[in-house]
């Protein structure tokens, strides 16, 4: 299988260890990502909160943040977690987006603990 290389286009979108990178040439370095801290709550739900999302000035206007963060909160879904949503773009962007409300849990104090402490 033959790797594209991607384009404003044609963007792709890559899971990292606390975050998902969008990648918008062939450079190698990310137009943008976000964050994201995984966390079992207490009856077990697997969770993932997403604390920030930052896509550069030089990629705005090309849909970069939606592209990003569609792929995001549904890989998350689909690899079992339940989304935590603190970053302010995440929270607007899911308002518009039913087909993932459903998979969302709401900010608790805990969760804002667990942020401020890293």
């Amino acid at each position: 299988m033959t790797e594209t290389t991607p384009t404003v286009d044609q963007p792709q979108v890559r899971e990292a260890q606390d975050r998902y990178a969008i990648h918008a040439d062939g450079s190698g370095d990310a137009a943008g990502f976000t964050e994201f801290v995984e966390h079992t709550a207490e009856d077990g739900t697997r969770q993932r909160i997403f604390p920030h999302t930052e896509v550069g000035q030089e990629w705005g206007g090309h849909g970069l943040a939606s592209i990003l963060v569609r792929e995001a909160l549904t890989d998350s879904v689909r690899q079992g977690f339940r989304i935590v949503p603190v970053c302010p773009y995440v929270r607007k962007w899911l308002a518009s987006h039913e087909d993932v409300a459903g998979h969302v849990d709401e900010a608790t104090d805990a969760h804002l603990a667990l942020l401020d402490s890293r």
